[in-house]
């Protein structure tokens, strides 16, 4: 039986025991492990020497490292400076669909394969966009802070002031991906009419009574846009006052993808205008939100910080797809997730 030293580099989400227990279901394999324990989320990300989006754990890296075959982590920052001191580092799984914290053309010269574990949080991040688009259509922490004040606002169920259905709505999906294609079947289902925009766009994924169109098309047509693009030098930006401006008057807005897709200072505008009926965030151009910041007081927007993806199936599931990664490795084969540059 194969002895392989593994480096667990969990954090207080995707713990060293999921982890643990996952690998240890794989067969025929006895894992030697090595454990540290990473700080996020009780201590935000940052960007570490030249990866992102990483937990400030370098030298606890590099103690760890020495005699490691396999690493698997999260938010641990696999820089140039801690892969110097990996010499045996063969296999490295970052638990999240892309590998922002590890440096990643550094690795492979050094003969590491790099494999990230996407659509983990696929059904999490999908749920969380739906709830976030019903809350704004219905202003829910409006009607919640009505209460908490200790007001009974009937008033609220008049005419110009009450919400909107999805029975019957256009949505408006840009990108049609894993998270997009999830939230499309759950659409569907509330009667709503979807249409997409992806230049990516798999023919063969696109479900029954689902356009596919332009994105100057869907903005016009969408009583809701939703946004589910992956952020690259193309679609940073893509949602601005113009394309805002596009959209129907009174429209609502949902970005549970990335703050860089979008101008929030533009969002904010149409919101005090009121050419955004209401719109919902998860992520933002900077986190933590910083205070002063003009979505603290915009009318009619919903807010989480960034936690579409928090559910525990998604912890669990990032393990489980991280021990198929390395069952692929070990049995010399191509892992899912596969990271070539």
């Amino acid at each position: 039986m194969r002895t392989v030293t593994t480096l667990l580099a969990g954090d207080h989400f995707v713990r060293n025991s999921l982890l643990s227990s996952a690998l240890q279901s794989l067969a025929d394999v006895r894992f030697d492990f090595r454990e540290i324990t990473l700080p996020w989320p009780l201590t935000p990300y940052s960007a570490v020497a030249e990866v992102d989006e990483a937990s400030d754990a370098e030298e606890q890296l590099i103690a760890a490292l020495p005699g490691v075959e396999v690493a698997i982590t999260q938010m641990g920052p696999f820089t140039e400076r801690v892969l110097d001191a990996a010499p045996d580092l063969r296999f490295l799984v970052v638990c999240r669909g892309g590998p922002v914290n590890v440096n990643v053309p550094a690795a492979i010269k050094r003969g590491i394969t790099v494999a990230s574990t996407p659509g983990r949080n696929a059904v999490a991040a999908a749920e969380h966009a739906v709830a976030l688009m019903m809350g704004a259509l219905r202003n829910l922490p409006r009607l919640h802070r009505t209460l908490e004040l200790g007001e009974w606002r009937s008033d609220l169920y008049a005419y110009d002031e009450c919400g909107a259905e999805l029975d019957g709505a256009t949505v408006g999906l840009v990108g049609y991906g894993a998270i997009g294609q999830r939230v499309a079947r759950v659409m569907l289902a509330f009667g709503a009419h979807v249409v997409v925009a992806d230049p990516y766009v798999d023919p063969s994924r696109v479900l029954p009574g689902i356009e596919v169109v332009e994105l100057d098309e869907l903005l016009r047509r969408s009583d809701v846009v939703s946004l589910h693009a992956r952020l690259t030098e193309q679609t940073r930006g893509m949602i601005g006052a113009d394309e805002i401006a596009r959209m129907p008057r009174g429209g609502v807005l949902v970005n549970t993808a990335r703050g860089g897709l979008l101008d929030y200072e533009a969002a904010v505008d149409a919101l005090e205008s009121g050419q955004l009926g209401a719109a919902a965030f998860d992520v933002f151009p900077v986190e933590p939100l910083p205070t002063g910041s003009r979505l603290l007081t915009a009318p009619n927007v919903v807010m989480t910080p960034h936690l579409a993806g928090a559910t525990r199936q998604t912890a669990l599931r990032a393990g489980s797809i991280a021990a198929e990664a390395v069952a692929a490795y070990l049995a010399g084969a191509e892992p899912a997730g596969l990271v070539t540059a």
